[in-house]
């Protein structure tokens, strides 16, 4: 991304932003490349976001078929059948988003996320993914870290009027102002792996219910060999007893996953808009640090729950020793 400036179209059409956050923001952004996978609601509002912002190009992935499900908080995707049918998810997502930006270039990535091998991800600096297995997400952020550069890798998943981010910006330098003065900031962060296998005695005295109760729903997926969000409250009686033997393992009082929440989970397979345009609207915003290097980064973990309206961030799990 070094080297090249803006063009006067560039200058011109991101005039307000600059104004933010300075040309140099700018330009790194015009020159990044972001792979998004998984193109659920949060995800949609997380491509407006960086499309609207001027990143350089945005590659989709997800080979689906529109579905009513998937409609419910897409609103890139027509709803009209004539439209949509035979066109797969990306495809539909792509027409509409070069109308948001037409200086954006966005294309689409056929095939299955986790047969893509180290060098397709060296491609971009920064990957978000959603709408897949625990056992891809680990796969994909091990890629990553594979690369010979560092890649900004994101996880987001939304369940009913629930949402999670997960960030791995690996070993991150950034500046920041205090006072008069600059200074360098450096933050070292775990992989996915690391951080879901953090021993839940050494997590935060407080923290969010929502971290415990997605760890045994995933879980809970894993060992029944679901798809991510293949489940239903017919399933509560297992994740129940699943809960007693982790927390027993683990140490763990029962009542730090309260049965309400594992039951909305559980059947959260329609995303709420409000929802979405928050999870998507943080992450839209994380991506944009990352890659122009304004602002302090978010570690690790972000959990939003509509209920009681909190956004709440959790640190956890240290990084292996080098």
């Amino acid at each position: 991304m070094d080297g090249e400036e803006l063009t006067e179209q560039e200058t011109a059409l991101y005039d307000r932003q600059i104004r933010v956050w300075g040309a140099d923001a700018q330009r790194r952004l015009s020159k990044s490349h972001i792979l998004v996978s998984g193109l659920k609601g949060s995800v949609i509002e997380f491509c407006k976001n960086i499309v609207l912002a001027g990143v350089g190009s945005v590659t989709l992935n997800d080979d689906r078929l529109v579905t009513e499900e998937l409609l419910t908080a897409n609103f890139l995707v027509p709803p009209d059948p004539n439209v949509y049918t035979g066109k797969s998810l990306a495809e539909l997502c792509s027409d509409s988003l070069k109308d948001f930006n037409p200086m954006v270039r966005v294309s689409v990535q056929r095939g299955e996320l986790s047969n893509f091998d180290v060098d397709f991800f060296h491609k971009f600096d920064a990957v978000v993914i959603s709408s897949c297995s625990l056992s891809t997400k680990k796969s994909v952020n091990e890629k990553c870290r594979k690369s010979l550069k560092r890649i900004a890798f994101y996880t987001v998943d939304c369940r009913d009027s629930c949402g999670e981010i997960f960030v791995d910006l690996q070993d991150y330098i950034y500046n920041k102002k205090k006072e008069d003065e600059t200074i360098e900031c450096h933050i070292e962060y775990p992989t996915l792996e690391e951080a879901i296998s953090a021993p839940w005695k050494s997590l935060p005295r407080k923290v969010s219910k929502l971290y415990l109760a997605l760890r045994v729903v995933e879980k809970f997926e894993e060992l029944e060999g679901r798809s991510r969000g293949e489940t239903s409250a017919a399933d509560l009686p297992k994740i129940q007893k699943l809960r007693k033997e982790l927390c027993d393992a683990q140490s763990h009082a029962e009542s730090q996953i309260p049965d309400a929440l594992l039951e909305r989970l559980l059947k959260g397979r329609t995303e709420f808009p409000p929802v979405c345009a928050i999870i998507g609207g943080i992450l839209g915003q994380e991506v944009i640090k990352a890659i122009s290097g304004k602002g302090d980064p978010l570690k690790n973990f972000f959990f939003f729950d509509a209920m009681d309206g909190k956004g709440i961030i959790e640190d956890i799990g240290n990084p292996k020793p080098k």
